[in-house]
This record gives structure tokens, C-alpha cells and sequence, in this order.
């Protein structure tokens, strides 16, 4: 939020500025070679992309802490539970709002002309995504009021999660409204700087579905969506194959490729295997390990992958990192294989099955579960062992619950979207957590993210009224719908 009133603040000291000033100002200071606005085609490529490049990033150095897919060895008061500490990421809050912001321009340029109708629809659909994403991470935040500074309002107030997913104009109005703008678009105008679908106005109704499936889901401890999952289901138009992911291919270089790829090499050997992901990969015999992670350098009880407890502390706490596995290749050395990933089938499927074991659809849950692996390991490149689900993945193995099974298996192919990880432990309580070694929040595992100290300076009055309903902007008050 600090960029976005600040901008903001400057426009409209902008525009006081120019009316004391003469009549033909515009005429003598503008530059007639200049444009005026951007062409929604640029700024829908740099909303899309900028996004995902840089919450991928987060969803790996931060989110992966969160969720215990990785551990950090030094920089890690994050890794401690210290979330207002960020370090080496942790801060996705001016990420969600700077391209929220821009997405709302490309939206008010849809309505307002005729011949940019055509973006209405996939922006909607993508300020939903967004939204969605930083409600689940912070709770109730500023929403309706945000980015109206042209209005006089600079200092935004905090919407309530509930009304953020329910009212008109929250999440789920957005997706539906997105996909009636689509289906109600008949020009032949296309939409050009898609880089997710490259134009296919079919996939962002594709797409749109996938969110709305995960959205009910999230809400469904507080909300009846029952019919509206079944009459998604039964329409089978949501993502359900691999070719139809949402999702961008990161390069093999720059400026395209994934970041941990750019940066020197200590601060990328600063995450190591959790042991959390250890012991699941390892307890299901996955061969994705060898994807997700290299082998250690010093294994010479002749065990390639050992994993690290999150949460050392590095000034007490001397470890060597040969003895512990590195990230793939796949996340440095071999990025073109890796996506900047927004929703997949599997993801989706794992929401459906989900939702038929929990008995809110009627759906064979046992077929969508094995599906989604199917998928998952297709998507993370590795061949799927031929009895992997008829062993320790098994639906019912071991006396599992189903449900631990499915949330599992999400888990462990959500490694780039760590931030989900986490989001789906605080709502289903899968897979089971570690405490972490040298906790910063009394042996708690957080349950949100705080509100960035910018706030409490910038937005004071609506910030402390927010702060108060979390205990004082507490990292353990649990969001609306994990209440």
C-alpha cells in the first residue's frame, strides 16, 4: 500500500497543482509524441507475468518456509515465525496491490471504451485470482476502497474477508461477472498480451471455473456451496488436462527465467529440504524427490536426501550444507522446465475430490485424487511409479484418511506456490506440521501474515482498526474462513 498512496498522493497534489496554474498550461508543457495512457495489451503482459515471476519467487523463499517445503539455513528469523521480519522475501503485500492497482486500469479502460471490451472479462478474472490470494495470506484488507484516490480516498479501509468473497464486486462476483463479459463479447477485436492462453477466451473461462471451485472450497466450513460445486462439476468446463494449466514458462535465461536462477549463488544454497518434506517424500517412496531436490554431498551412510528442521537458530546453530539437499536444478541451473504456476488440473482435481469425499458434490473421489497425482507428477516431470497408488499413495493407505492424502499430495506439488501449502495446513490441518526449532512465536505455526509496518504509518486510523480485530495485527488469529 506505501507505493500506492504515495503515487496517489503525488497525483493529486498533481492535479491541485495544475488548476492554479494558466489556461494553456496543457498546451505549452505536453509533449504530442507522448502517449497519454498505456495500451491495456502492455499492461495486461506485465500484470500477468510480473505477478507470477515475482509471487513464484515469494511463493519459494517465503511461503516454502511457511509451509515447510524448504528450510533456511542463515537470514531465517522468517523461517522462526518473526513475520515481521522479512528477509530474502516475506513481504508479498506491494506485489498484490501494485499489480492490482495496474489490473484496475486495464478493467476501467475496458468499461469506459469499446474497442478494449475485450480485456474486461480476463482482467476480472485475474483481480479475482489476485484477490483471492492476498485475502487468504493477510485476512480482512483494503479492497473497496483501494485505488479510488482520484476520488479522495487515500487512506482506504479494510473490507471484512467474508464480504470480500461474498459481496457484490468481491472474488466471487468477479469470476462470474468475468465470465459473462466473455461470453457477452461479440467483437473481433482480440485480446492480445495474454500470456497465459494467448488470447483463447475459452481458457479464461477454463480458468475462471478452476478459481470458482477453489474459492467455494475455501469458504465451504462457512458457506453451503454444495449446488453451486455440483453445477461447476457437471458443467466440465474448469481446467482438467495439463495442456489447459494456467500457468508461464520460465527461460533457460534471463530476463525470463526464474529468479533464485539470478541470484548469487549463497542466497540461493540458503534453502535446503525441509524435514517435513523429507520425511513425506521419503515415507511414500516419491520419486519426485529427485526433481525437487539434490542429492547431498556428504552421504556416506549412503542416504542421498536429508532434510533440515525449520527454524535453527543460525547464531547458536552451525550446520554444513553438504550435509543437507539443495533445491533441484530444476529451480537454478534448468529453469525452462519450471512454470510460474496461477491453477492447474491437478490442483483442480485434488479441490474436486476433495469436495466429493466431504460430500459436497456427487463425484467419484477416489478417480479425481488419482488423477490429480497422474497430473502432478506429469507436471513436475518425473514418471509415475506403477504401483505408487496402489502402495503408500494409495486413497485408503494405512488407515489414512482421504482427506490427508489429497491435501498431501497438493502440498508436495505446490513446492513453487509454497504460500498454498501453507494456506491449505491452516485449513485442513495437512499434512502434519513440525514445530520448528527455535520458534519466535511461542512454538505457534502462524496462521496469517501481518500487515506491513508501512501501513500502520501510512493508513494509521483504518490499520489500527484492523490491528485490533487481530490481537494487536497478531500472526495467530486465525482468518474468516479457518475460524
Amino acid at each position: 500500500m506505501k507505493t500506492t498512496i504515495k503515487q496517489i498522493l503525488l497525483l493529486i497534489t498533481a492535479v491541485l497543482g495544475l488548476t492554479a496554474c494558466t489556461n494553456d498550461f496543457e498546451e505549452i508543457n505536453t509533449n504530442p509524441n507522448a502517449p497519454v495512457s498505456v495500451q491495456p495489451s502492455l499492461l495486461f503482459r506485465q500484470v500477468i507475468y510480473n505477478y507470477g515471476e515475482e509471487m513464484s519467487y515469494e511463493g519459494f523463499v517465503a511461503g516454502g518456509l511457511l509451509g515447510q517445503h524448504m528450510t533456511a539455513l542463515d537470514f531465517n528469523l522468517f523461517d522462526r515465525h518473526a513475520l515481521k521480519s522479512p528477509q530474502l522475501g516475506g513481504n508479498p503485500w506491494p506485489i498484490f496491490y501494485r499489480n492490482l492497482r495496474d489490473n484496475e486500469i486495464i478493467i476501467n479502460q475496458s468499461q469506459a471504451n469499446p474497442a478494449f471490451a475485450v480485456y474486461e472479462g480476463p482482467a476480472l478474472i485475474f483481480k479475482a485470482y489476485m484477490t483471492a490470494g492476498l485475502t487468504d495470506i493477510f485476512g480482512d484488507v483494503p479492497y473497496t476502497e483501494a485505488f479510488r484516490g482520484l476520488d479522495g480516498v487515500v487512506q482506504p479501509k479494510y473490507d471484512l474477508q467474508e464480504d470480500i468473497y461474498l459481496q457484490p464486486g468481491g472474488i466471487l462476483d468477479n469470476l462470474d461477472k468475468g465470465i459473462a463479459a466473455i461470453q457477452n463479447y461479440n467483437s473481433a477485436i482480440p485480446l492480445q498480451g495474454d500470456v497465459l492462453f494467448n488470447g483463447n477466451l475459452d481458457a479464461w473461462v477454463r480458468f475462471a471455473n478452476s478459481l470458482k471451485i477453489k474459492a467455494l472450497m475455501r469458504i465451504s466450513s462457512k458457506e453451503n456451496v454444495n449446488s453451486r460445486l455440483q453445477a461447476i462439476y457437471d458443467g466440465q468446463n474448469y481446467i482438467s488436462s495439463n495442456a489447459q494449466n494456467a500457468v508461464f514458462n520460465f527461460t533457460s535465461g534471463e530476463p525470463n527465467n526464474f529468479r533464485m536462477a539470478r541470484l548469487r549463488a549463497g542466497d540461493f544454497n540458503n534453502f535446503v529440504m525441509s524435514e517435513t518434506m523429507e520425511e513425506v517424500l521419503e515415507g511414500l517412496n516419491d520419486n519426485r524427490i529427485n526433481v525437487l531436490f539434490r542429492p547431498r554431498v556428504n552421504n556416506g551412510n549412503g542416504d542421498n536426501f536429508e532434510g533440515l528442521l525449520n527454524g535453527i537458530d543460525a547464531s547458536t546453530t552451525s550446520v554444513s550444507l553438504s550435509d543437507y539437499s539443495l533445491a533441484g536444478t530444476i529451480f537454478r541451473e534448468n529453469t525452462a522446465a519450471l512454470d510460474a504456476n496461477y491453477m492447474t488440473a491437478w490442483e483442480t482435481n485434488f479441490l474436486l475430490a476433495e469436495a466429493a469425499q466431504r460430500g459436497l458434490i456427487n463425484a467419484p473421489a477416489q478417480t479425481l485424487y488419482e488423477t490429480g497425482v497422474a497430473q502432478a507428477f506429469q507436471y513436475w516431470n518425473t514418471q509415475l511409479p506403477a504401483n505408487y497408488l496402489t502402495t503408500t499413495a494409495a486413497y485408503n493407505a494405512n488407515g489414512n484418511n482421504p482427506i490427508q492424502q489429497i491435501i498431501t499430495q497438493k502440498w508436495i506439488a505446490s513446492v513453487i506456490n509454497g504460500y498454498e501449502g501453507w494456506i491449505e495446513y491452516r485449513r485442513t490441518g495437512f499434512p502434519v506440521l513440525k514445530n520448528v526449532s527455535a520458534s519466535l512465536n511461542n512454538g505457534l505455526i502462524p496462521v496469517r501474515m501481518p500487515y506491513p509496518a508501512d501501513e500502520a504509518a501510512l493508513n494509521s486510523t483504518n490499520y489500527n482498526t484492523a490491528a485490533n480485530a487481530t490481537n494487536n495485527n497478531s500472526i495467530d488469529v486465525p482468518v474468516w474462513w479457518d475460524e
